[in-house]
């Protein structure tokens, strides 16, 4: 059977469209990866850029596989394509593996330029508090320096009393950019990560004329990781469940789906103001059940265990002390 001259250009022009849109999609280098940093067991302060074999599994040692590799996730990522085909040539390799057990597993970005947060970025969360619906982006800060590992502690400052929990879906920009376009936005994010926007509620409500970046960015405030989850390797980031756990019980559970500006859009509206590089750290905003509106109250304290879970990318668990 023939089909018609402008069927097949319609057919064409329809191939043309997906493929644009599928190189739009794809992660810097088209691979589905988990990256993480490490220091091996009795190495000192000696920090290490590994591939995961699988979620929670044994971990490639990437300067072991290519000793021209940089030590951070960061320098990878400042790498381009090159960094990311190698980590990805080393975990098909098998070799240079470690075993989970002789790591301590890092946050999977450590110093990062700038750390960007999400505020009022779920529709359930702006309900439970009755806030009106966002119609910009409400963008603060954390300092780099509130950034501790997936495992490691939250440690309350004695300046507050009112210590509350956040999870949220972290995304890592893996490509420069300024006034970034929403449709060619995906295409400058290395992955995604658990963050835990651990939160001084009376510094944020009461304190320091209300405003944010205080509350927001004691040291150990921002938990990150297990790994940072290439864009490949995640079916559809505005899909996923996304839980926070204290002590066992449930407090947060609800879908990325809530987000109302979503990760394109929020890469495009920051980036008219300021120049993305690799590296740095989108929080997205967090789902309803924080304890600062539950009734009566429910804040953090020392012996607390909060879980951060989000689907197909992991759960970071973190001791108050």
């Amino acid at each position: 059977m023939r089909i018609p001259l402008r069927s097949c250009c319609i057919f064409r022009s329809f191939i043309s469209q997906k493929q644009t849109l599928d190189t739009q999609q794809r992660g810097l280098s088209g691979a589905a990866m988990r990256l993480v940093q490490f220091r091996r067991t009795g190495d000192g302060d000696d920090i290490r850029v590994g591939v995961e074999q699988g979620e929670g599994l044994n971990v490639v040692d990437l300067k072991a596989f290519d000793s021209s590799m940089p030590s951070t996730v960061r320098e990878l990522l400042q790498l381009g394509d090159k960094g990311l085909d190698c980590a990805q040539r080393a975990l098909a390799s098998g070799q240079f593996v470690v075993e989970r057990a002789n790591i301590q597993l890092l946050s999977p970005i450590l110093a990062p330029e700038k750390v960007v947060c999400v505020g009022m970025n779920y529709r359930d969360h702006c309900l439970e508090q009755n806030a009106p619906i966002p119609e910009e982006p409400i963008i603060f800060s954390k300092f780099p320096s509130a950034i501790t590992g997936p495992y490691g502690d939250i440690i309350l400052p004695p300046e507050s009393q009112e210590v509350d929990w956040e999870v949220e879906l972290a995304f890592v920009i893996g490509r420069r950019g300024k006034h970034i376009k929403e449709e060619d936005a995906l295409s400058h994010v290395a992955g995604f990560a658990v963050a835990n926007d651990v939160s001084a509620r009376d510094w944020q409500f009461k304190r320091n004329g209300k405003q944010w970046l205080l509350s927001k960015t004691f040291d150990s405030f921002c938990p990150l990781g297990p790994a940072l989850v290439t864009i490949d390797a995640v079916k559809d980031p505005h899909n996923l469940g996304i839980r926070c756990l204290v002590n066992g019980d449930t407090m947060q559970s609800s879908n990325t789906s809530q987000m109302i500006f979503k990760t394109a859009a929020l890469i495009a509206w920051v980036s008219k103001f300021v120049t993305l590089t690799p590296g740095d750290v989108f929080l997205t905003g967090t789902p309803p059940g924080v304890g600062v509106f539950r009734n009566p109250p429910v804040f953090l304290k020392r012996g607390d265990v909060v879980e951060c879970q989000i689907d197909q990318i992991g759960s970071i668990i973190n001791k108050v002390v």
